[in-house]
């Protein structure tokens, strides 16, 4: 069963990030947010450091320690509170990022030995995945970007173009980062041809074309990156080269890529409760100084309808929690999450975008001034629900697991 107390060590790793969250976060949320694509390096530089010494997020309890929630849900916890100090700074964190989880979630020991120990010495270094395509959103299925082996064998040829590429220009720059490229070695064995691919940053033929200006995540940098004969060490493929016959149930290459998202999604999820936290507890805090603090020893009926709507916010946002932490546990436990994940991630994107839009016209002028936070939230939040998977299609997965369709038959 899921344990919900908090141990020393999750407290303390709390304690840790609410302290980045306040002195290192919240300061500079605004500046950062009018100066899109200005890098950080007041914030950066504490996070290296804090990785560095074996800080937030770590992999593995300390010697002899005693109770201790599992890594997954220690990072829930950690990303919970990161977001709520500033989601669009949480993602320019230093450290592996997407790349890490594709790399964690097909790879052999020796290639994570070798592609993230980069991450735990020298300077702030950042990784990347790059899936989406022009023609290839949210229908992963359809990628075009191919790789080929080369003459002799030794090498894999990528060529294709990605976009909406978080950390992507980060990733690719002189530090040692690396990218995870997903692309197809078979076009005709559809799914089962999908592979996933290390390209580290300096490789000729991997270019950043473009950034992309957004609405909200400001700070942090999106991608369009084109692959021309981009050549990388035939080592780099994560998972098995091998295409299996094609056919229905053939889906080996893009279980990679759910597994991916199975460990990355609970994350968004997590962050998304962050945010919506933040607008909450701004909003409770704004009516307390107007003299209407919410009651919560009256009957429902007899609240006013303010004090139901942050009723309902904090409701909807526990359990978009709760789920969270359900899909962490279980990937704690070792097992199948793919139903939880996407649970928690469609719950969590439409609880943030309705949390905080409701923050807004709950405060008025207040909410929409930029004098505050408010409205950089309810921009920050909306994407919550867009990327590691629109909310539709994690409905559309929750569905299709919940009475046993097949893709093709409830699309």
């Amino acid at each position: 069963m899921i344990d919900f107390e908090k141990s020393p060590e999750l407290a303390e790793q709390l304690k840790r990030a609410e302290n980045i969250a306040v002195e290192f976060m919240r300061p500079i949320s605004r500046y950062y947010d009018d100066h899109e694509y200005e890098q950080p390096w007041s914030y950066i530089n504490a996070m290296w450091n804090e990785q560095l010494e074996g800080g937030l997020r770590s992999n593995k309890a300390p010697e002899g320690a005693g109770k201790s929630l599992p890594r997954f849900m220690i990072s829930m916890h950690v990303s919970e509170m990161m977001a709520w100090g500033d989601a669009a700074l949480t993602m320019v964190t230093p450290g592996p990022a997407l790349a890490g989880a594709a790399i964690g979630a097909v790879s052999t020991p020796e290639q994570r030995e070798r592609f993230l120990t980069r991450f735990s010495q020298g300077h702030p270094k950042w990784g990347a995945m790059a899936m989406t395509e022009p023609a290839a959103g949210s229908d992963t299925a359809h990628i075009q970007t191919t790789a080929r082996l080369s003459e002799d064998g030794k090498e894999w040829v990528l060529n294709g173009e990605k976009i909406f590429c978080s950390n992507g220009q980060r990733a690719t720059k002189d530090s040692p980062g690396l990218i995870v490229v997903w692309a197809t070695v078979d076009p005709k064995a559809g799914r089962a041809g999908m592979k996933s691919f290390v390209v580290e940053s300096g490789t000729p033929g991997l270019v950043v074309t473009r950034l992309d200006k957004k609405m909200g995540l400001k700070v942090s940098d999106t991608a369009a990156i084109t692959l021309d004969d981009c050549r990388i060490p035939f080592d780099n493929i994560l998972g098995s080269p091998e295409v299996a016959q094609p056919g229905p149930d053939n889906k080996k290459g893009f279980q990679g890529a759910m597994k991916t998202f199975d460990a990355s999604r609970p994350g968004v999820a997590a962050g998304a409760c962050g945010i919506a936290r933040a607008a909450i507890e701004y909003v409770k805090d704004y009516l307390a100084g107007q003299g209407r603090p919410v009651r919560y020893d009256l009957p429902y009926h007899k609240l006013g309808a303010v004090e139901r709507d942050v009723l309902r916010m904090e409701a909807d946002r526990q359990a978009a929690w709760l789920l969270t932490l359900r899909a962490a546990w279980l990937l704690d436990q070792g097992l199948s999450n793919t139903l939880e994940a996407s649970m928690a991630k469609g719950k969590a994107g439409q609880t943030v975008t309705w949390v905080t839009q409701k923050a807004v016209e709950i405060l008025g002028p207040h909410g929409y001034s930029c004098q505050n936070l408010v409205e950089k939230w309810m921009r920050d939040a909306r994407v919550q629900d867009l990327f590691e998977g629109t909310g539709q299609i994690n409905r559309l997965i929750v569905a299709r697991r919940l009475l046993g369709y097949s893709s093709k038959e409830l699309q």
